[in-house]
Order: C-alpha cells, then structure tokens, then sequence
C-alpha cells in the first residue's frame, strides 16, 4: 500500500496546479447548450442510450469513444465534469512523462507542466470544450510514458499500441503521432540492416496492440449489423476530409492534396535532418522535435482553422518551452527553431482563438447575479435562449417514440429534447456533405417525423414544401422559427 501511495503522490506544487486547474474549469460546468460539435456528441450519446446503434441508426463521422462518453454523462453539466478530471488525469501523465525525459531538472517539469496545464484548459484553444482532442491526448501521453520508462519488451510495447488505438479510436489524428517513436528508433538503431530488423522487431507489437481495439470495434458493429456503416462514417469519409477547407479544387484530387503531401515531404526532411545531426542531439530532443512535426501535420490534415486541433501538439510544445527556460544545454537554444514552427502554423492557417478574460468576466457577472440567465444564454448566441424555449415545447408537446427533424444549425434542440429525427443525420452539414436534401425527402416519404421544426436563418429546403403543405399543421412560431406538426395526408 505505501508504494502505491508513493506512486500517485504529487508534489504541492502540482497540486495547487491541479487545484488551479480545476478552478478554472467550473464555469465550464454553468455552460448552456450551445457549442454545436458538444451537441451532436450529446444527441450521439442519448441516441446510444435509448438503444438506437451508432452510425446506422444515428450518424457523425467520428469514432465511437467520444458518443459513448457522451452516452456515460447523460447531460452537459456531467460531460463537462467527466472532461475536468479526465484533464487533470492527463495532466498528472504529463508531470509523470516530463519526468521520465527529463530526470533531475524539476524546474523543467514546473515550467512544461504549468503551460500543458493551463494552455488545455483556457477558452484559448477551446480548452473548456469536449472534443476529442482534449481526451485523445491522455491517452497518447500514456502510450509515450510506457515507451520511456519501462522496458521494450513486447508486453510494454504492445499495451502502448493499443493505448494509441485508444486516442485514435476518440479522433482519427491521434494516429499519427505514432510515427514518432518508430522514427526514433530507426534515429537512435540506424538505418542499416541491423537497425531497421531491429526496429521491425519493436514496431510489430506495436502495430498489434494498435490493431487490437479498434479491431474489437469491427466485430462489434459487425455483430450490430451496421459494419459498412461504421467504416464508411468513420473512416473512409475522413479522407474526403484532408485539405477539406481549400475551395476551387473539386475534380483535381492531386492538386487538392498537393498541399498535403508538400507538408508530409516537409516531416520527412525534418526527420532527415535530426537523423543526419543525431550524434550531436539528445534522444529527447530528438524525439519532441518528431513528436512536434508528426502531431503538427495531423493538425493541419484538414487546413481548417479550429482552435481545438492544436491542442494535438501542445504536449511537445510544452515540453520544448521547458527546455527552453529550463534546460542549461545547447538544445536550450534549438528549440526555439520547433517552437517557431508550431507559431508559424497557426498563423500561416489562420486558426481562430477565443478571448479567455472575457470568458471569465461573463462568468462572473452570472455567477454574482450581475447578468441574468437569459442574458447568460445569449451571449453564447443570439439563437441559443431561441433553442432553449423550442426544446422545452418540444418535450412538453411530443410523446415517447414520436421523432422531429430540425432543419437549421441548431443540433443543441436534439440534445436539449432528446428527441432524435426518423432520420440518422442530426446536423445539416451531415445532409449537405453526406446525403441530400432530395434523399432525406424520399426517406420522409415513407416515414414522416412528428413534428419539424424550420429555423429562421436555415437555408431553404424547398424539397420539403410539398410534403409540410399536404400532411402538416402549423401549430407554433417561436422566435420566427416554425414548429409544424403532422396531421394527415390531405386529400386531393
């Protein structure tokens, strides 16, 4: 028992960060529903709850591990907790691998721990937002922390694959900061007959504890009779999804990409280069710097500028600007050439960030009565209190297992109801990018949601005209969004 006290004891230092940490989380706790990616997973996670399956019965595009936390919560107050000590988890794993690279140098570790631990928990970078960079990275963390401090033998190399299964099975990305340690071993073996047996020997267990999970997650749609489905929403959709945001260059799939392979041959000559100086770099430095390039290419898989992508790199970076304050070597000057990468991306792509003293103050004026709660609501959104007041009538009006199909972006009525559509999609991009609306039509056809809900500054969905006029009622307006009812087809 005392060694396993000794093994999660923490110094005070890192427990007045953790204590931080969570302070500044709890507003997180009082948000409304309203971040639209929360929203879905939300919708997912009550959609799993109430039996209907992933992907076939209820759809987004992402792995399962994140709308089945989702599902576990129940509701944004218990989803936002289960996030803040998920975080502070990972936060503990960062401390314990800053440790592990850099053994004896405690300022480090202060210094690297503090900006992890900050920086993934401030609006920023949408630290205070559920997505699934935030959680794929404990998982990541740990994966290195085995590699580091245990021997490579197959058992340890194995549970570290299926630890990368893990955050890959939140977001797709997280694999390829797995490429990391491979291309440390051929750095540190070399790259001669010898070196890559010798690499191919600890590589393959790798690649087996990364098959295995994700694995275990086809036989289990297979057994639920939505394989293809699976495959198709959350991974072959994804490539659709690389240099995404580029407009103008439909039908030319190589000069689409181009961007991304330029960006991929850029790693690669940076893995060159620290192979070529290896003599001269530690096998830490080496390794954060190949950690850095890897996770910097997942965060730009897509060029879309959401802050939560580089959340990703943050843990190398971190782990970097310790060195940097901390370290008394050469490298303490090297790496400000990484750390000017990682700057360089989010400038070059125009990443969006959030106001974070703002995010505070507003807290605070609800917290002490200075603003009141429909005030609070609206300044997440000026559709938001809108949301609030549909979802209530919709619980108030529907009875169990009748459906509403909401068109507009606002998938927060599906969360705030938990009320699903007669249809898997719940956002309207999954109508735009996936299906039609000439489709979703046809599927009304045969079966009619309920209610349907048109949202003011939706888009016009004139498919759907000739069905509300001929078998639905108006019977609501709210806010200038129309809530129709279904009646009965008319007759002719």
């Amino acid at each position: 028992m005392k060694k396993i006290l000794n093994k999660i004891h923490t110094p005070n230092w890192l427990t007045i960060l953790l204590g931080i940490v969570l302070i500044l989380r709890i507003p997180s706790f009082f948000e409304p529903y309203s971040y639209g990616d929360e929203m879905v997973y939300l919708t997912l996670g009550n959609g799993i709850r109430q039996g209907i399956t992933l992907y076939s019965g209820i759809y987004d595009n992402k792995p399962p591990l994140l709308y089945i936390t989702a599902a576990v919560a129940g509701s944004l107050f218990w989803f936002k907790v289960i996030l803040a000590f998920w975080s502070l988890g990972t936060i503990v794993l960062f401390w314990h691998l800053s440790k592990t690279l850099f053994p004896g140098k405690e300022k480090l570790h202060k210094v690297a721990t503090a900006i992890f631990a900050l920086i993934t928990t401030i609006p920023l970078f949408e630290g205070n937002i559920a997505n699934a960079e935030i959680f794929m990275i404990g998982p990541i963390i740990a994966a290195f922390l085995i590699l580091f401090s245990k021997p490579e033998t197959f058992k340890n190399i194995f549970w570290a694959g299926v630890l990368f299964s893990i955050a890959t099975l939140f977001k797709i990305p997280a694999a390829f900061d797995v490429p990391a340690i491979v291309f440390l071993w051929l750095i540190k073996d070399g790259i001669n007959i010898n070196g890559i047996k010798a690499v191919a020997k600890k590589t393959w267990p790798l690649v087996l504890g990364f098959i295995v999970p994700i694995g275990l997650t086809f036989l289990w749609f297979a057994f639920k009779g939505s394989l293809k489905d699976y495959f198709t929403a959350a991974f072959l959709q994804n490539l659709g999804y690389l240099s995404s945001w580029r407009v103008g260059t439909q039908g030319k799939s190589l000069l689409k990409n181009l961007p991304l392979f330029i960006r991929g041959f850029v790693v690669l000559i940076g893995a060159g280069l620290l192979y070529w100086k290896r003599a001269k770099f530690s096998k830490q430095f080496i390794f954060l710097c190949l950690w850095l390039l890897f996770s910097l290419f997942a965060v730009t898989l897509s060029e879309r500028p959401y802050p939560h992508y580089l959340i990703q790199s943050l843990a190398p970076t971190a782990l970097l600007f310790g060195v940097l304050v901390a370290d008394k070597t050469l490298e303490q000057s090297l790496v400000i050439l990484p750390l000017a990468i990682f700057f360089l991306v989010p400038v070059y792509y125009k990443f969006w960030y959030y106001p974070t003293a703002t995010y505070y103050q507003r807290f605070a004026s609800f917290a002490s009565m200075k603003m009141d709660k429909q005030t609070y609501l609206a300044s997440f959104g000026a559709s938001v209190p809108r949301d609030y007041k549909i979802a209530d009538f919709l619980v108030k009006s529907m009875m169990p297992g009748e459906t509403v199909f909401v068109w507009g972006d606002s998938p927060s009525i599906y969360a705030l109801s938990r009320k699903f559509p007669p249809i898997k999609y719940v956002a309207g991009y999954h109508i735009n990018d996936f299906s039609s609306k000439a489709d979703v039509e046809k599927q009304f056809e045969k079966n009619k949601p309920t209610f349907i809900v048109l949202l003011p500054d939706a888009q016009a969905f004139t498919e759907l005209t000739p069905l509300i006029r001929t078998s639905y009622i108006r019977i609501a307006s709210v806010e200038g969004a129309e809530v129709w009812r279904f009646i009965r087809t008319k007759a002719k």
